[in-house]
């Protein structure tokens, strides 16, 4: 396999993150975002240094995590599945779920404190992230599942959602939504777990830490079951055309596939994810609005060159951001 080895080769296959993409990236937890918190029952959350990263779930009633000081994300370690990885130090990257919603919020930073039964957070990252992968996947029409694949591998090639963590060469964290439908999510063979990229917030986060730091985490997840499989290895990203070509949906062809070597592979019930009962989904809530918190974050970003004020006009059109978000969800979901 020939593998992309530099951030120059990436960006040779994938293109530079547009710089408008990432203005939409705030340091605190805004209004939008804490309305958000409040209504997740379900996180995904990577903790990592600068020799790794592991995942896990954590999950309650609606409004478990929270951020009453914007700056501090904070929640209960009973509610993490496995509150050990909570290292003051680590890096964090998380994703919240809300029921019915298919935009996910990611907050990013590091962990300050785990006193009086209390993982806190410095954020330093808050950003809405697309719907993609959660409509690949069908995630909110899932109906519960009683049993699920018996062991990790069959598991695994009937996932259709992942959370991939990463984590760069100082140790801080990130983590990011995959979806597609099963058999074509994730697969074990040719010596490793595969899987490969579909377009989404093209920030590229994960495969630019995975060329620094190969050591990824993913929690693959089968919609409608309380079951996870939690992986862990090395990931190698390829543009070889019979990798990709194998990955193929709707006659689209991904830009890129990774293959995980080395792996470990932890099958297991999730407390977390049976405590957030996500399934049937209910109803999104009346008052989340994905596409006004993208804006207002646009709007608060404190970069204010040119690009920022034209991004700025942009959004402050009614209207134009919902339209633009269902056009591209039609038009590029592969």
């Amino acid at each position: 396999m020939s593998a992309i080895d530099s951030l120059a080769v990436l960006e040779g296959v994938i293109g530079k993150t547009p710089a408008p993409v990432n203005l939409k990236v705030i340091d605190h937890a805004d209004a939008n975002a804490r309305r958000w918190l409040a209504a997740s029952p379900l996180m995904f959350a990577g903790f990592g240094d600068g020799q790794g990263i592991a995942i896990t779930l954590g999950g309650g009633d609606p409004g478990f995590a929270s951020a009453a000081d914007p700056a501090v994300l904070a929640i209960p370690l009973d509610l993490i599945d496995d509150p050990a990885l909570a290292v003051p130090g680590a890096g964090f990257g998380s994703l919240f779920l809300i029921p019915g919603v298919g935009e996910t919020l990611r907050i990013n930073g590091r962990v300050v404190g785990t006193d009086g039964g209390i993982l806190r957070v410095a954020i330093e990252e808050c950003y809405g992230h697309c719907a993609k992968a959660l409509i690949r996947s069908d995630f909110w029409s899932a109906e519960p599942l009683g049993e699920w694949p018996g062991d990790p591998g069959s598991f695994v090639n009937a996932s259709r959602f992942m959370a991939l963590a990463t984590v760069d060469a100082d140790g801080g964290a990130d983590l990011s939504p995959k979806g597609d439908p099963a058999g074509s999510m994730a697969r074990m063979g040719a010596g490793g777990l595969w899987f490969a990229d579909r377009p989404g917030n093209r920030r590229a986060d994960s495969f630019r830490n995975i060329v620094v730091q190969p050591r990824i985490a993913a929690a693959l997840l089968i919609p409608g079951s309380t079951g996870v499989v939690s992986v862990r290895g090395q990931a190698r990203l390829t543009a070889d055309e019979s990798a990709r070509a194998a990955f193929a949906v709707r006659d689209k062809t991904p830009l890129l596939a990774a293959r995980i070597d080395d792996v470990t592979m932890e099958m297991r019930a999730s407390a977390a994810l049976g405590r957030a009962r996500l399934w049937p989904a209910a109803a999104a809530p009346g008052d989340i609005r994905p596409a006004r918190m993208f804006a207002d974050h646009v709007r608060l970003n404190k970069d204010k060159g040119l690009a920022a004020r034209l991004a700025g006009a942009f959004v402050s059109v009614p209207g134009l951001m919902e339209r633009g978000l269902a056009k591209d969800y039609k038009d590029n979901l592969y």
